[in-house]
């Protein structure tokens, strides 16, 4: 080995405080000849900016792209199912991620806790103390078969700017407190029960909802008290936050549609999002043997609920035929409907199922969606009246849940415009060569800035994903797009904070 440092350009070291002393001349000498370097790049003009810029948006790239596109990635591998992604409330998967997204956040210099709903919270102070905070989230939770960006993006987009924040030393000099929360509960897969972890923050999910059932009959308390939350009624009604010590809720998220790659633009700022409702339409008739028991006399619960889908489906795409407009509407034209509209049959289940069987209950659930709050009720109050007529004309009996009711949210504009700067700015400074304004787009899908509204005011930050796809394993955003998308909230707080 010997031998080989002779031959080698570097010296040979004796001993260790030879060693040491080497080491430390030559970083001094790296210091002196970097202090040099940019004494005089600041005797020439634009130079020093340059390339200032540059080493602030490497480092800017290690954090907010490559680490974060590593961290998605991550997330993405943590399922309960092989083969696909299935993360929903509570589940031994939910809270393996809770757990690394746990040490992120600490990562990111924040104080760490998770709440009696198994909401992830990870908060810094502010030099002001009595400040009013700025909330920033998404959630950890999946669909069935699901893409690893949606929910997971907003949240890590957070902690990279916020790490980012740290290390160039600004995090302790904010001005007003920053908490990220990644909630437990938005899909309402496991529970048909949407916003769990966000309405409980927001002060507007009853106590009730605590004794919500899975199909296994498993309630939502059971769930918390498995994994070792012991809520109580008095514990459940802490969980929301006094409105007066909030300033705004901001949510990064991909679109979910196809606008912004239409437009060819990585970024849009959300105005508002359309208002939800969630149907369980329960059909029941008279079981028997499917051989014995004539076409004529059957009052079968199947062909009855396939009329209602149909029924369903004509109904969203041609408004203009069954919905009569007058003085009565206050408002509701034919244009708040065309277009506006969106109806999904997303579950369907028949019991017994069995081939030679005529079931005796089918059950299907509804999700209709609207810009127009009114226009979304006059399709669900026209919708159930046809519904109850089908139903009585085959001597079947029609159920009708109102499971989940969500209205129309309209972000705050201040926040909005306040956005829209910060991804200009973003773009800007990865020199993109996009042309035009940021878009600004109305999102068709619920996000957990619906039930922060009933808290403060919101505003949404639009990522643009490949061929709008979303809910599926195809979701992707590109590794810039992400950049871009924490580049951008790092100069919101940079710019506002």
């Amino acid at each position: 080995m010997s031998s080989l440092y002779r031959k080698s350009s570097f010296p040979s070291f004796k001993n260790l405080q030879t060693l040491v002393l080497f080491s430390s001349m030559f970083s001094l000498f790296y210091l002196l000849c970097s202090v040099s370097t940019l004494a005089i790049a600041d005797s020439i003009p634009g130079m020093a900016v340059e390339d200032t810029d540059a080493r602030r948006s490497e480092l800017f790239s290690d954090i907010l792209r490559d680490e974060a596109v590593y961290r998605i990635d991550q997330l993405g591998k943590i399922s309960d199912a092989d083969g696909y992604l299935e993360r929903t409330f509570m589940s031994p998967a939910s809270i393996r991620a809770s757990n690394l997204i746990l040490s992120w956040m600490q990562d990111a210099g924040l104080r760490t806790w998770v709440d009696q709903m198994g909401n992830l919270r990870g908060r810094i102070e502010a030099t002001n103390a009595s400040a009013e905070a700025l909330l920033i989230g998404s959630h950890l939770d999946t669909v069935i078969d699901a893409g690893k960006y949606d929910g997971s993006l907003g949240i890590i987009c957070a902690l990279s700017a916020l790490k980012v924040l740290k290390i160039s030393g600004k995090l302790e000099k904010l001005q007003r407190p920053v908490e990220v929360i990644a909630f437990s509960d938005e899909e309402g897969v496991r529970f048909q029960s949407t916003f769990l972890g966000s309405a409980a923050i927001a002060g507007i999910l009853p106590v009730s909802a605590l004794q919500i059932t899975d199909k296994s009959g498993v309630s939502v308390q059971d769930a918390l008290k498995i994994n070792s939350f012991e809520v109580t009624e008095e514990s459940f009604l802490q969980l929301n936050y006094d409105a007066r010590s909030v300033w705004g809720y901001i949510e990064v998220h991909i679109e979910q549609g196809p606008v912004l790659e239409s437009l060819g633009h990585p970024l849009g700022v959300v105005e508002g999002i359309a208002g939800q409702t969630r149907l369980r339409v329960t059909v029941r008739g008279s079981q028997g043997h499917a051989g014995t028991v004539p076409m004529s006399m059957r009052r079968d619960p199947m062909p009855a609920a396939a009329e209602l889908i149909i029924l369903l489906e004509n109904l969203c795409k041609h408004p203009e035929n069954f919905i009569t407009y007058d003085e009565q509407c206050k408002g509701l034209t034919e244009e708040s409907l065309a277009g506006s509209i969106v109806c999904t049959v997303g579950e369907i289940s028949s019991w017994p199922s069995a081939s030679n069987v005529i079931p005796g209950q089918v059950t299907f659930t509804v999700d209709l969606r609207a810009i127009d709050d009114m226009a979304r009720e006059a399709i669900i109050f026209e919708l159930s009246s046809r519904m109850h007529q089908i139903c009585d004309r085959r001597s079947v009996y029609c159920i009708i849940e109102r499971k989940h009711n969500a209205e129309a949210v309209y972000c705050d504009p201040g926040l909005s415009l306040q956005l829209k700067f910060a991804a200009h700015s973003a773009l800007k400074r990865m020199e993109s060569e996009i042309q035009g304004d940021v878009p600004m787009l109305m999102s068709g899908a619920g996000h957990d800035a619906m039930a922060m509204s009933h808290l403060t005011k919101v505003g949404m930050l639009f990522v643009r994903c490949r061929g709008g796809i979303s809910h599926s394993p195809a979701e992707h955003v590109l590794d810039d797009d992400v950049w871009a998308a924490g580049l951008a909230l790092l100069a919101f707080m940079e710019t506002n904070m």
